[in-house]
């Protein structure tokens, strides 16, 4: 999955996959040859996802020679079809050509955004151009999305990406592969958590433990509406991949042991980005099956 190793590594299509007593998961007509992952839900009907930028004849658009990836929003349905679809406006003076996953705050005045350094924002000292981090910005009219900062807690020698906020707004979940200490990463990436707190400040990332995180990548967190954690990792004992996982928040905040979610939500093959709506009953992920439209492609699943 060419996209997803570089992370950190209107109608539905006539093709619908194997059904289950559980699940129905069909393949959304939004999706192309192009990747289309990082999907978030920032609304009770509205989603913002990551694919590349297309310029009016529908070719790559590209920066320094490398295709640009960046946000888009859409429309949810109640029918699962995901409409009105527009680009997120980032200030071009912000030189943010790379998005691989976004939020915004629950109030509507933050997006939060996993990019790349570049030469003209490297920051001092040793670090890999490689990693990716976390900013934050504020919208203003006729600018769109700007005045991004780097998340304080975010260093530069470690990879930070995949931001998503807790319903109440308070807890900004992520990927990281931080090390040192007791709160040092396991595997190749964990999940994290820092507390929001006012005058854009957090607390200390803390590592969400081994009832979540593995000696793999664990990554793609989403927190949904009753408090379960849903992720992606490509632990042992797979489907094959990287396969989603849910947890479910006990009263006191620590976390039950993650548990694999079934066919046909997973496959053989990379499954991802997992979001569901307030009943636990619809949602999208992303995956690179091979019935799908070419690269990471996003699905819609409801529960029969």
């Amino acid at each position: 999955m060419k996209v997803f190793w570089g992370l950190y590594m209107s109608l539905f299509s006539l093709l619908s996959f194997s059904q289950t007593e559980v699940y129905t998961v069909t393949n959304l007509d939004i999706n192309s040859e192009h990747p289309h992952f990082g999907l978030m839900q920032i609304a009770s009907k509205k989603i913002i996802f990551t694919t590349n930028l297309l310029d009016k004849k529908g070719r790559l658009k590209r920066f320094q020679g490398v295709p640009i990836l960046t946000v888009f929003q859409g429309d949810l349905s109640n029918d699962g079809r995901i409409s009105n679809i527009d680009q997120i406006i980032i200030d071009p003076k912000e030189n943010i050509s790379h998005i691989t996953s976004a939020t915004i705050s629950r109030d509507g005045k933050q997006l939060y955004l996993t990019t790349r350094y570049t030469y003209k924002n490297k920051p001092k000292g040793d670090f890999n151009m490689e990693n990716f981090h976390l900013k934050v910005g504020e919208f203003k009219t006729g600018l769109g999305w700007t005045n991004f900062k780097v998340l304080p807690f975010c260093k530069p020698k470690y990879s930070y990406a995949h931001p998503a906020i807790s319903n109440d707004g308070k807890t900004l979940y992520f990927t990281a592969n931080e090390r040192g200490g007791k709160e040092t990463t396991r595997g190749g990436s964990d999940i994290f958590k820092v507390a929001i707190l006012e005058n854009n400040t957090f607390s200390k990332p803390k590592n969400l433990g081994s009832k979540i995180n593995s000696y793999s990548r664990d990554m793609f967190p989403f927190i949904s509406a009753n408090n379960t954690l849903y992720f992606a990792s490509n632990r042992p004992n797979g489907f094959g991949g990287f396969d989603i996982y849910k947890s479910v928040m006990n009263d006191d905040g620590t976390f039950e042991k993650a548990e694999k979610l079934p066919q046909p939500i997973n496959s053989k093959q990379d499954d991802f980005c997992l979001i569901i709506d307030s009943e636990n009953k619809t949602g999208y992920f992303s995956s690179k099956r091979p019935e799908g439209k070419g690269d990471d492609d996003i699905y819609y699943f409801k529960q029969n």
